[in-house]
């Protein structure tokens, strides 16, 4: 079959023959239609520090996909032949604390499906059956493929209360248009984006936001006089990991403020902890998705409103065939576009 390997230490990757996967008793064989791009795979075509430490070659990677089930396992019961489904990137090991206690996003030997086992940029994947999420007959596979960075915008989004509240959002990627559209879906009274890419605020704009602004053009605090706020963002949504958008955020607080954090940022960095103290700021970390708590609340938000399945899908600005992997990674790489997912089928 195809897939697009790291095969070996080094930058780069290949599209080459290799064998098809075998489902084991309990796993579940999916021929893959479409592969979304992330952040974490140009990481691993680059070779960053991060990926050599976690990264033994050779290695399929890719974990944002849909595809149909092609084979199950003699000891599934509960997924079927044909079926249309998306995957949970994280396998956990159901030993641990966290696990026991039902808190399997925090599995401490979690592994990640394309970049500690084999993944989904392939014609076939693998997966536990328990990490296998069943499609509605008729969905969308383009939609079904980002249901992983859809479930990232999901967590993040749902950490706090949003309905009557005023949002702030820094980082317009897809995960951060995608958690305006779930915002604006659950209530929020006005959504605010910063971005240095005035495309992808266009794409927060179109996903509802009220404004957008670029730090290098725009003032946030001029914004939010316009908006009529004048005591601060109720809720942060923090999807950059870039320090200048955390201390924006910091700073344009309301007293009592809530941040959720999804953007990994490169390096340490100062954080004002006297402000975050006396302004009684929260702020949570947030990495993954909730298992399986955010699987359903994601798919039940879809299934109640259009409106929301069209802004979720008009995240994907690019789609390429899998041959044209190369040219996928530049797009992705350029940040000229939302999410890029490639063709399989």
């Amino acid at each position: 079959m195809r897939a697009l390997v790291k095969t070996a230490p080094g930058p780069g990757l290949e599209m080459t023959d290799v064998p098809e996967p075998t489902p084991g008793p309990r796993e579940v064989k999916i021929r893959v239609l479409r592969a979304g791009l992330c952040g974490t795979d140009l990481h691993l075509h680059d070779w960053d520090e991060w990926a050599a430490s976690v990264v033994r070659t050779p290695q399929i990677i890719g974990h944002e996909f849909s595809g149909v089930v092609a084979e199950i396992g003699e000891d599934v019961t509960d997924v079927a032949v044909g079926a249309l489904v998306s995957g949970e990137g994280h396998i956990v090991c159901g030993r641990c604390r966290n696990c026991r206690a039902g808190r399997r996003h925090l599995c401490i030997n979690t592994e990640g499906v394309g970049v500690n086992r084999d993944g989904a940029f392939a014609d076939y994947v693998v997966l536990p059956a328990s990490n296998v999420w069943v499609q509605p007959e008729g969905f969308d596979p383009d939609l079904a493929a980002v249901f992983d960075p859809l479930g990232n915008a999901t967590h993040t989004t749902l950490s706090f209360p949003l309905a009557g509240e005023d949002v702030l959002v820094t980082g317009a990627g897809p995960i951060g248009v995608m958690s305006v559209a779930i915002a604006r879906h659950v209530g929020a009274r006005y959504i605010a984006v910063t971005d240095l890419s005035d495309e992808r605020l266009e794409l927060a704009r179109a996903a509802g936001a009220d404004i957008g602004v670029n730090p290098a053009t725009g003032d946030l605090r001029e914004v939010m006089g316009r908006l009529g706020m004048r005591e601060g963002f109720d809720v942060g949504l923090e999807m950059s990991g870039a320090p200048p958008a955390v201390s924006a955020m910091i700073d344009h607080m309301n007293h009592g403020g809530r941040i959720a954090m999804l953007g990994l940022p490169k390096e340490p960095y100062p954080v004002d902890w006297g402000k975050v103290i006396t302004h009684m700021i929260t702020i949570k970390g947030i990495y993954g998705r909730e298992m399986y708590d955010t699987w359903y609340a994601m798919s039940a938000m879809l299934s109640t409103s259009q409106d929301l399945r069209d802004a979720v899908t008009s995240v994907i600005t690019h789609r390429v065939p899998a041959e044209d992997w190369q040219s996928a990674f530049d797009t992705a790489r350029s940040g000229r576009c939302g999410k890029v997912v490639m063709d399989w089928s």
